[in-house]
Order: structure tokens, then sequence, then C-alpha cells
């Protein structure tokens, strides 16, 4: 930059600037500007505009970091504003801060709910699209498949090419593991080591990538949900050798790992030091434990939520080891994502496999100690326990299908059951199938409850290729590549004929599951009435106004069941047939039903003439 023309450029004055652009005309009209180069602090900051003020500037005991907030008036219009920064009152440079129109109906965006089927894809494990971004400069690590830890190559490319196949089968949501950058040494594949806030890792794409995947998915009506992790990031983070603030992280004399152990948030008898470790003990020793009490850190994660939903257009947020972090910084996060956008979701990982410790994480649940999370969605962990572990056991008081009646009786605990998400599997623990012992009835029966029983479904990549592994042996085990996402893969999974037989038999028969549930009103939307099972066989239904849905599993091993049906009654009494979407054949009530072991029928319905 030459003193004679101040206003070209900023460069030599700061490095980073974030968020990099903001918008007009959002709920909230105050801005945060973190700002970072050497010796940031010592320069004077003007803001020369009519519709945006200058409110405060804030030095830290880092001089290379500048807070400045702005207030942004309501008649704000799109434009590039002016900050200017002297030096002993001498103009040094001028930085045009762009200021761009929201879509119309931002505010008004809708969330993912209960009608929705959500496909979780852990990018670089689903296909590769882009094989020139395998090796890119400057990354810490490149792609080598042959490491089962390692970069494999998988990419936002590789999700826009097979958004048929997902859209084919019937899914209406996707939720990627996070994809912004995580530049570190070793086994950052998943995403959860973030090292940039505000780019998508070059590996998988850019961030115009990921908005152009994201505008493609909704024209086809299926919902982005952003993975995002505000309680560690990656310990080579630009940040991590320059900190703006000492209490930017939590701090120990020595690495002190989390006891992991959730209960201690909600125990109202807990030692201070036990909660302390929970929430501030460190993740793992390559994520460092970011201080949500820090209200600058706060305020910036918060705006860099919204900086996504908007840039991108997400329809969601998943966000990663929710309770983890700072319980009331986190709670100021969900009101302000939910006061800019009133009809969005958001959906905490809560692992917890109890109901009475979990139901203190969703909005509005009435706790004794006075917290509200305001998350509107949890992860429903005590069910998929259930299904788990339901389908592999004999009948019993509290075991079989009464872990699943049981699991159900729990939800006056729940604020709000209908957002609550189930899943059969995810990538953080074991295949279903090998939970199952690969037995494909056990798993067909699963997939058929999940896919009926109240709340939002969650379905793990290739559960529908029948994918295996052992999570205790290793995350890799159940992380594998997609068969056919890669050039030079003997199958091609994405095609029919890449499937074995049993694979098809599981794609089609979810496939099956999920387009009815599309259509299906009353499991998207409808009540539940189950009955105590006995005999091994559960029976439920789902129901609004004139649409009902009755699910009968059989969890007998080998024997087929003659079921009497006077004892559904108060249901059945307006209806005499009703069709069996899976196997498209129609049933006449008279007086029993006939199914065969280890088996789901799901009967629509009809009214009496």
């Amino acid at each position: 930059m030459t003193q004679n023309n101040p206003t070209n450029t900023t460069k030599h004055i700061f490095s980073r600037i974030e968020p990099p652009f903001w918008w007009a005309d959002m709920h909230s009209n105050l801005l945060q500007l973190m700002i970072y180069g050497d010796d940031i602090s010592s320069f004077q900051v003007k803001v020369s505009s009519d519709d945006v003020t200058l409110q405060e500037i804030k030095q830290v005991e880092n001089p290379n970091y500048l807070f400045v907030s702005l207030k942004i008036s309501p008649q704000a219009a799109s434009k590039h504003f002016p900050i200017e920064f002297y030096k002993n009152e001498k103009l040094i440079g001028i930085h045009q801060y762009p200021l761009l129109t929201r879509e119309k109906d931002a505010p008004l965006r809708k969330g993912f709910d209960s009608s929705d089927a959500i496909y979780l894809i852990m990018p670089d494990r689903f296909a590769n699209g882009n094989p020139e971004a395998d090796q890119v400069e400057g990354m810490l690590e490149q792609v080598n498949r042959k490491k089962p830890y390692g970069r494999h190559g998988g990419d936002l490319k590789g999700i826009l090419d097979h958004l048929d196949y997902i859209q084919n089968l019937g899914f209406t949501a996707i939720w990627l593991t996070p994809v912004l950058e995580n530049n570190q040494p070793h086994s950052s594949y998943h995403g959860y080591a973030i090292t940039d806030f505000y780019k998508v890792d070059a590996r998988l794409g850019s961030n115009e990538d990921f908005k152009n995947l994201t505008e493609e998915c909704n024209k086809r009506g299926i919902k982005m949900i952003m993975d995002m992790v505000f309680n560690h990031c990656g310990n080579h983070h630009w940040w991590m050798n320059d900190l703006p603030q000492q209490d930017w992280i939590n701090h120990w004399e020595t690495f002190t790992r989390s006891n992991y152990r959730l209960s201690t948030i909600s125990d109202p008898y807990v030692s201070e030091i036990d909660k302390k470790q929970s929430v501030k003990g460190w993740f793992d020793t390559h994520m460092p434990d970011l201080n949500l009490e820090n209200e600058l850190l706060l305020n910036y994660l918060i705006q860099n939520s919204i900086w996504w939903i908007e840039y991108a257009g997400l329809k969601g947020i998943r966000m990663d080891t929710y309770p983890y972090p700072d319980q009331h910084g986190m709670a100021i996060w969900a009101q302000r994502i939910l006061q800019e956008y009133p009809f969005f979701n958001i959906v905490g990982e809560a692992w917890i496999n109890d109901a009475s410790k979990l139901c203190y994480w969703q909005k509005n649940f009435p706790n004794k100690d006075g917290f509200n999370s305001y998350l509107p969605s949890i992860i429903d962990f005590p069910m998929q326990e259930a299904i788990k572990m339901a389908f592999n056991e004999e009948e019993g008081w509290n075991t079989g299908m009464c872990r699943l009646y049981n699991t159900l009786a729990d939800d006056h605990l729940y604020p709000d059951p209908m957002n609550l998400v189930i899943f059969p599997d995810n990538h953080d623990e074991g295949r279903i199938l090998h939970a199952f012992h690969n037995d494909i009835r056990k798993l067909k029966m699963a997939l058929a409850y999940a896919a009926t029983t109240r709340g939002i479904l969650q379905i793990y990549y290739g559960t529908e290729l029948l994918m295996n592994g052992n999570g205790l042996d290793g995350h890799a085990h159940i992380r594998l590549d997609f068969p056919g996402g890669w050039s030079d893969d003997p199958v091609n999974a994405f095609s029919s004929k890449g499937r074995n037989k049993q694979q098809n038999e599981v794609y089609n028969y979810l496939k099956k599951l999920l387009t009815f549930r599309k259509n299906s009103n009353a499991l998207k939307y409808g009540k539940n009435k189950h009955f105590i099972p006995e005999n091994d066989v559960y029976v439920y239904f789902r129901y609004i106004e004139t649409e009902v849905v009755m699910i009968v599993l059989n969890n007998n091993l080998k024997r087929r069941i003659r079921l009497e049906t006077t004892r559904f009654k108060e249901v059945l009494e307006n209806y005499k047939e009703g069709i069996n979407i899976l196997s498209g054949r129609k049933i006449n009530f008279d007086s029993f039903l006939t199914i065969n072991a280890k088996t789901a029928i799901i009967i629509e319905l009809s009214k009496n003439a």
C-alpha cells in the first residue's frame, strides 16, 4: 500500500477480519468484528457510514487482536462501507467491508422436522468427485486410502454427483460430518478438529462448493444440516499459536481429559471438581477445549453459525458434544439462532442413554435449577440403545419388545418428543448390523421401527448396503469407504448392478419404507398409541385425523404368530381392511393377523364401508 492511495488495500495492516462479510436487515443489528494482524491494537479505527456506527473498540491482552462492535441501521442497504485505520491521526488504510442483501425469505427458513428422513454422510468416505483436490498445497496431511485413519479423498463434488442416489432412496435431508478446515497432521478426516471456522477444508472443496451443494439440495427438496463443533477446535487452529486471550481456551496445569460424565451437569449433588473436569477437561490431546464463558469467543461462534446459515442456505444444525461447553453459553447461542430464524431447527448431540437425564437438555424442560437449554431437538440415544438390544433378546418383563415400549413410555419426560432424532446407528458406534450378528431380518425390523415410530429418522450411509463393523475395534471399522465412490473401486454400489442380492433386498426395503413415510402424514406428524407387547409381538398405531397406520413387530426367532385383533378394538373398530405397504397385499381384519417370525408388517388402514 502506498501513502498516497490509502484506499487501495489493508492487507499489510491485518491478515484476517471475521466475519468476512455480513448482511443488512438481520434481526440483531449488532456485529462484532474480530480483526487480526501484527500489533493491530496500536491502530485507531473509524467507520464512515450513515447507517453503520461504531459502538465499541475492545483491546485485549494480545495486541494482535482488535474486537470492533458495530451497529447496523435497519435502513442499511447492500453496500461496502469503509473501515478506516489510523496511526497518530494519519490515515494508513481503508477496508471496504461488504454488507450484503439477505434473501427475502431468509428469516422464514424452515428447518428439518419429524417429516424428514436424514442421511448421515462422512464426506471423506463417501465419494471422490474431484481427484485433483486430493493433494493440496499447504495441507499437513494428503490423501492416502491405504491408511485406515487417513484422508481417503471423498469430497463435496462426490456428494453432489450422487444426489440422485440419495433422493431416489427417499431421504429429505442430509447431515454431513463437519466440512470445515481440519488442517491437522493426521487423523482429522472426520472433521471434528476444526482449524478455521470460516473455511471449508480444501480437500473437500471450497465455500462456494458447499453453497452450491446446498442450493442443489434445496432445489430437490433435500435439507442441508451442518455439523458444528463449539466444545473444541484442532490444536493446529490458526489462533492456537497466538491466542487472543489466555482464557480463550480452558487451561490446566497438566493435560486433563474430560471425565465424559454428562450427568454431572444436571446432578444436584455434584462436586465442583467433577463438573469442572466434565465441561472444561479436553476432549482429546489434539482438541483444545474452548471457553464459552469468554463473551468475545461466544459471540464469535454465534455469529459464525448465523453466517453459515445465511451464506449457505442451511436448513438445520447438528451441534456436536452439546453438553460439554459452558451450558449457559450454549443456551445463549441457541436463543440467538432461533431469534434470527424462528422456524429453524437445531439438534444437539447429548450422548446420554437415560431419558431422565437426557430430557434436561431439551428446550423448555422444567429443570429444578432453572436452566433452559433452548435446544429444540436432541438425539435419542435411549431409543437407539433400546433398538440395539430389543431385536437381539428373548421377550421378558423388561427385555425384547418391552424395551421399545418402555423407552417410548418415557416420552412424558420430553417437552417435544416428536423433535427427537431416531437412529439405528451412526458414525461413533458399531454398525447396527454388527450388533445384530449379521441377521438381516433383525436389521429390517429395526429399520421398520425407526421409520415408523415418533420423531425424526436418521440413517447412516452404508446401512442400506449392509456395511458392518465393530466400533470397539476402532472408528476406522465403522467409517469405511462407500463402494463405488472412487473410480478404481471394483464394484459400484450406487447402481443396483453393483449391489449383491442381499444388499438390493435391504436397499429396496429401506426405499419402500422411506417412500411410504414421505407420503404418510400419520407417520410424519401423527400421534402414537401402543399396546404392551405380548407373546413376542409389539403392536402400535400412528394416527392423524383420518389417516391410521398399524405396525406389528414379531420378535420371535422361529415362530409364526397368529395375532388376535380384538385387543386392538379401540383403534380397529372403524376399520375392516388395510394394505401391507411392504408386500402390497390386502389385509382383512376378521379376527386375527398372521405374521412371520422376525418380521415387521406396516398396514395402512382403510375405513369401513
